[in-house]
């Protein structure tokens, strides 16, 4: 006989069949998807590797110019060296000039043609020997006593006499060797630069000196610096008796360096950073900044002895340990109680507080 399966025992047989099915594809799909992710890898690994490569091409590429020039540089300097070495002045000066315009740092380069300049300057350079023309050949016997005076002023080192002379020189005639008056010229007007910052006070002069010497050559690292300490002095004397805290800031940075530096007005930057310190300190006086006043009164007196200065100091330390106007607190008064009258009792008022009744009038007499 042939036995009848029920619903209950086929349903699980369709179940089985349709996981056996769906299995293969489940894992169809994540190989494409492992494969895919794989790809999108593949070229996002490549395009950052080419990237990479670009970029470091790029950096050998500057690297590669970077040496070319600075060996070239190197070259021409050592070169112009040998030139200066062997008296040829003029070329030195020229390789030297190449060497700053491939790069303007390069280490000794401006104290070489400072040099170069100075040496073409002092040595007397045979004038060549014009070509014969038809016309008649001036008289340079003026020139050449001023341009020996020039050479003669440079070496004594009277430079503003020879920047007279040199400016007599090019009124009489501009084109006598314009290169040589050139290189005195530079010469005079750095060393009368320094001159009037460093010793005459002339601050402003000299930085325009300076200013007109680099127009013929790039001043030295020495001259630089001197004409940079004149601008800053310069900029803290214009907060004077406008900004003491400014002013203290910015001389603080120049007195050490060059404490004897000074203006027209013969301060120097000790003087005026030690006189600011005290403005400053009695400033900070008056908005009760006491402690502070304190450290410059004592950075004015490790200057120098002022009596004024030491008696604000002994207030300023006086006043920073123990502040003044700090009166103490008074106790509160504590309020007055009203007693309380049990129920039912009337509060009888002193003698002070009771109203006087007045006399009741009387007949006066025995009778009547």
């Amino acid at each position: 006989m042939i036995e009848m399966k029920g619903i209950e025992d086929t349903e699980p047989t369709r179940i089985e069949v349709g996981e056996a099915t769906s299995a293969p594809s489940k894992k169809r799909r994540l190989r494409w998807y492992l494969f895919l992710v794989g790809l999108v890898m593949i070229v996002i690994g490549g395009s950052i590797g080419l990237y990479a490569g670009y970029l470091a091409g790029m950096e050998l590429r500057r690297q590669a110019e970077n040496d070319l020039i600075v060996m070239n540089a190197v070259q021409q300097f050592e070169r112009g060296v040998v030139d200066l070495e062997d008296g040829r002045y003029l070329i030195a000066r020229q390789r030297f000039e190449f060497v700053i315009s491939l790069d303007p740092n390069f280490p000794g380069v401006k104290e070489k043609l400072t040099e170069a300049m100075i040496a073409a300057a002092i040595v007397h350079t045979p004038t060549p020997e014009p070509t014969p023309t038809l016309e008649p050949t001036p008289d340079l016997r003026g020139e050449e006593e001023l341009f020996l005076q020039i050479q003669q002023n440079l070496q004594n080192e009277e430079w503003a006499h020879a920047i007279t002379t040199i400016e007599k020189l090019r009124d009489k005639n501009l084109q006598f060797r314009p290169i040589d008056v050139d290189g005195m010229y530079y010469i005079a007007l750095r060393f009368v630069g320094v001159e009037n910052i460093l010793n005459q006070g002339q601050l402003e002069v000299g930085i325009y000196n300076l200013t007109l010497a680099e127009r013929f050559a790039p001043l030295d690292i020495e001259a630089v610096n001197f004409r940079n300490w004149a601008r800053m002095y310069l900029s803290a004397a214009s907060y004077w008796a406008v900004d003491w805290a400014e002013v203290v800031r910015r001389f603080a940075d120049i007195y050490p360096a060059l404490p004897n530096l000074r203006d027209a007005s013969g301060m120097t930057a000790t003087e005026r950073f030690r006189i600011g310190s005290i403005r400053f300190g009695d400033q900070l006086m008056t908005q009760e900044k006491y402690c502070d006043a304190q450290i410059h009164y004592q950075n004015a007196l490790s200057l120098a002895n002022d009596e004024t200065a030491s008696a604000a100091l002994t207030q300023a330390i006086e006043y920073c340990q123990n502040p003044p106007n700090q009166e103490p607190e008074e106790e509160p008064t504590p309020p007055t109680e009203t007693p309380t009258l049990a129920p039912g009792v009337t509060e009888t008022p002193s003698a002070e507080t009771q109203t006087p009744t007045p006399p009741t009038p009387t007949n006066g007499g025995g009778g009547g």
